[in-house]
């Protein structure tokens, strides 16, 4: 399938067609989330470049997809490559994804995890802000960003931020550092528009990172074994990852047209039916794998929010962005395409992606009419 093939067949050209020919640099686009996000800005016709490390797991969502962008592997804690690919690509658009996502692992490796979400994040500001074609900037961090209270209402983009663990913590710094490049030296009228995105929980096919539920889950079965969780009770906001894209995605349009209003924190989550336990997004899970069996850890475990919550009111009202799928649509999702994947080697990404379009669309949303 080519670059424009779901989309020609859909009929429709997305986010007003605003990423196709347009040069987008793309950072962590190896990772999980990164790599639908290059499938999807290829598909939007975009001149897509990466950075990112090696994947992490054999096999891996990136290589599966075999996308012909230009991949850069560099770390971006060096600041001094890192400067010269965007000095080189000329983009007009930065998603910064790349980091170190995990909260267990930033407790094995805080150094790491600190150097490479904030001083990361503090490089590629920098590297943008004497790269006069980069337009509009949209850094992702996470919804653990917030000083989580275990409080039963949603978190909003003015609440607190803050962190417990060396991941949370640093996705928070990771905004202030963000929040001091746009007042300090993004102000000027011909100056890019830089935003935040905070999403939750994302799930989806062709993810096989460590310490992650569906990753864990799919080990697992086929091991067969039975899966060990940590924390049935704690509770997250659950979404497809494809969701969380959309957002950025508009978020980009918005910025590139030079909304200066929309340069600030965004919240991408689900509505309030998705906020589910461990334990209850595998009770649903096991309607598509009954052989599923699960037993909790009694290995002492490192601190982690059990409650969490987004509010995405100001999304919703300001951008128009609304979840296409429920939860159970995402937990289908997933399920199929790890199924797709260990019984035939099929690689369901670009049909799933078209299918989430073809929802938006009949959704009537605007970022897909």
């Amino acid at each position: 399938m080519g670059n424009q093939s779901t989309l020609e067949n859909l009929g429709v050209k997305l986010f007003g067609d605003t990423y196709r020919g347009r040069r987008v640099l793309l950072t962590g686009h190896t990772g999980f989330k990164g790599s639908w996000l290059a499938l999807w800005l290829s598909e939007l016709g975009a001149k897509v470049s990466g950075v990112a490390l090696a994947p992490d797991t054999s096999p891996n969502h990136w290589d599966l997809l075999q996308l012909g962008i230009a991949d850069h592997r560099i770390d971006i804690r060096d600041d001094r490559a890192l400067a010269g690919i965007v000095a080189d690509t000329q983009p007009e658009f930065v998603f910064h994804l790349a980091a170190q996502p995990l909260v267990r692992r930033s407790y094995r490796n805080p150094l790491e995890t600190w150097s490479t979400n904030v001083m990361g994040t503090a490089n590629l500001l920098d590297a943008c802000r004497q790269t006069k074609s980069v337009r509009a900037i949209v850094v992702v961090t996470s919804d653990k960003c917030y000083e989580n209270q275990e409080r039963p209402r949603g978190y909003s983009e003015t609440d607190r931020i803050g962190g417990h663990d060396p991941y949370s913590a640093s996705k928070a710094a990771a905004e202030l550092v963000a929040a001091s490049y746009r007042s300090a030296f993004f102000h000027a009228p011909d100056a890019p528009l830089l935003a935040t995105a905070r999403a939750g929980n994302v799930i989806g096919g062709g993810d096989w990172a460590e310490d992650r539920l569906i990753p864990d889950l799919v080990r697992a079965m086929a091991a067969k074994t039975k899966l060990e969780i940590r924390s049935p009770n704690a509770t997250r906001p659950w979404q497809h990852v494809l969701e969380s894209l959309s957002g950025y995605l508009l978020l980009g349009q918005k910025l590139i047209e030079g909304h200066k209003q929309f340069a600030a924190g965004w919240n991408f989550g689900p509505g309030p039916e998705a906020n589910c336990t461990v334990a209850e997004v595998l009770t649903r899970l096991r309607a598509h794998w009954p052989e599923l069996t699960w037993q909790t850890t009694i290995a002492p475990q490192p601190h982690e929010a059990s409650l969490l919550y987004l509010d995405t009111t100001k999304a919703r009202a300001q951008l128009g962005w609304l979840p296409v799928w429920s939860l159970d649509d995402a937990l289908t999702a997933t399920a199929d395409w790890y199924r797709a994947y260990l019984d035939t080697a099929r690689v369901e990404s670009r049909s799933q992606l078209a299918a989430f379009i073809a929802k938006a669309r009949a959704t009537g949303l605007e970022w897909a009419a």
